[in-house]
Formats: C-alpha cells, structure tokens, sequence
C-alpha cells in the first residue's frame, strides 16, 4: 500500500481571506453560544420572573383600586377585593369629568399630545444631526464640545428654569413668539424647554449608534461623489431608524409623564394630562382616589406607541451588541 504525504497548496489571497473570515465567524458563534450557556440558567429565569412580578404587582393593585368605590379604597387594601366585593365605573366617570373653566380631561389628552409629538421629534432631529457630525466630521474642538455637551446630562433641570423664564418673559425668543397675544402660554415654550432639556442625553445615545457604522460604507459614499447630506439622508437615516425608534420612545415616555416643565410653562388651557391628574385631587390632597382610574387613562397613548414601536424597540437596544 502506497503512502501520500500531504501538502500544502497554494491559495491565493482571496481564499486566505474567505477561510480566515470563516474561522472568525466560527469562533464567535461558539463564543455567543458559550456566553448564552452561562447567561442562561434556571435561577435567573426565575429570579427575572420574580422581579417581573414585583415590579407589576404595584401595578396590577392600582387597576383593581380604579374599579373600587371610593370607600373601599379609603378603608381596605385593593388585596382583600374578593372579601370586601365591590366594583363601579365611578371613578372613571369622574375622572373623565374633572377640570375647570380653562382645562378638561379631553383638552389635557389633545395637550398632551400637542406638547409630546413636537417635543419628540425636534430634539431627536436636531440630536441626530449633531450625533453625526461628531462622529463623521472633523472639525476643531470636536472632542471638547463632545464632553462639554455629554457633561450637560450632570447638571440638573432645576438650575435652567429661572434663566430660561427670564428668556420667556418677553414674549418672544430669539424671534420666535412663545406666549399668545392675551398674555397666556403657548406650546412653544415647553417644546423648547423639554427640546433643551433632552438634547445632551438625546446627542450621547444615538451618537454611540452613529459611530458604530463601518466607516468602509462612509468613506465608499464619499468616493462615489456624496457630500454630507447625501450621506445623512441615505445612509445614516435609513441605518440608524431602530435606534432613532428605541430613543423616540424613552422622549415619548418622559414627555408625556413629565409634570415639572409643565407645572412651570404650560399655564392655563395648554396644560397637558399630568398637569390635571395633579388637579384631580383637589386643594388638600382629598380625592386622591381619582387618580387609581386617571392613571390609567392617560397611560392608554403611552401603551399604544410602546406596543406599535416594540419590535424596533428592541431592535435598536441590541443594536451595536454584535458587531461583524
């Protein structure tokens, strides 16, 4: 029988390539499957189902107080519901109707509304094109400004609400009218209040996915001619839609819930929904009852967009996880 001896062929450099990517794809698949093993167990599926209870069950207990008559949720905990039977539509009917001469429930939720789209999309845009040009354009003091703006995110809202009543006190900023002509407040000052507030948290986020594209892509654009606009609005725009979907909503959802900015510049009819849950109550706190089913009213929209955006939700959460 006749021995061979094996040898080595010549591959050329393409293959070399091919066979060393493979290798590289190889080893990372059983690195993630490796990572999976270890992350995934039986005690911490059990130990995330038992935060996810937790963390519902404050919940859960609100919804049950909302159908409870109000004496029922003055005198007994929502858990002994079943022992002290009782259920009415009450509280929804009053809160559905609570307001004043200036502001009711159908008004705060188009308010609502009115203040949190705006105030979602013009920091988002603004906030992408600074994420790009910070991670793709070259420009002196870009590192510096990068950390001044990411340093922004220490400093508490509280220190710019005088300065920027101060700025609002004329009617007008920068050109731009932000109280009507019988003295009241329009959105355009809690837009531009909740604009401000969220850009350097806004810039941080989808600057991390901005750079993250392989520069080959940019730098193969601007080989066939592009200029930075081509580049934004065919490439980065249509790259970066889950993270720009994932940031929407965490805006959407601060927006919608934040009762401070609108305490301070939303007044009179332009109040949004937190503003006259905070109402609701009455002047000494004693219809606090009211607000078991007025939470629940004005987390309807809220639940709405998180469940339509969910799937670029998490999309643009794992985005940049894997890279390659």
């Amino acid at each position: 029988m006749t021995a061979f001896t094996p040898i080595d062929l010549p591959v050329d450099e393409q293959t070399q390539r091919r066979l060393r990517r493979g290798e590289r794809k190889i080893e990372k698949q059983s690195t993630a499957s490796g990572a999976k093993k270890r992350l995934t167990s039986r005690w911490a599926t059990l130990a995330a189902l038992v935060i996810a209870v937790l963390w519902t069950l404050p919940t859960f207990g609100l919804f049950v107080s909302s159908f409870r008559p109000r004496e029922l949720i003055q005198t007994t905990g929502w858990w002994t519901v079943f022992s002290n039977w009782g259920w009415t539509l009450d509280n929804y009917g009053e809160a559905l109707q609570a307001g004043n001469s200036q502001l009711n429930m159908a008004g705060a939720f188009v308010n609502s509304i009115a203040i949190t789209l705006p105030a979602t999309i013009i920091p988002i845009s603004i906030a992408l094109l600074a994420a790009y040009a910070f991670a793709w354009m070259n420009f002196r003091g870009k590192n510096i400004l990068f950390i001044l703006v990411f340093a922004l995110q220490i400093v508490p809202i509280q220190m710019a609400l005088i300065p920027l009543l101060q700025l609002f006190s004329n009617g007008t900023l920068f050109g731009f009218p932000v109280i009507d002509g019988i003295g009241q407040a329009g959105y355009a000052q809690v837009w531009i209040a909740h604009t401000i507030f969220a850009m350097p948290l806004t810039i941080f986020l989808l600057h991390n996915f901005v750079s993250e594209i392989p520069g080959e892509v940019i730098e193969a654009a601007r080989v066939d001619g592009a200029g930075h606009g081509q580049i934004f609005f065919r490439i980065i725009l249509p790259l970066t839609m889950p993270a720009i979907a994932s940031v929407a909503i965490f805006q959407f959802l601060w927006v919608w819930n934040d009762l401070l900015v609108a305490l301070i510049f939303a007044d009179g009819a332009v109040g949004p929904i937190t503003k006259l849950l905070a109402e609701m109550t009455g002047s000494r706190g004693q219809d606090w009852y009211l607000l078991t089913a007025g939470a629940f009213i004005a987390i309807i929209v809220p639940l709405i967009v998180f469940l339509a955006l969910q799937r670029y939700f998490v999309r643009g959460l794992l985005a940049g996880s894997t890279k390659g």
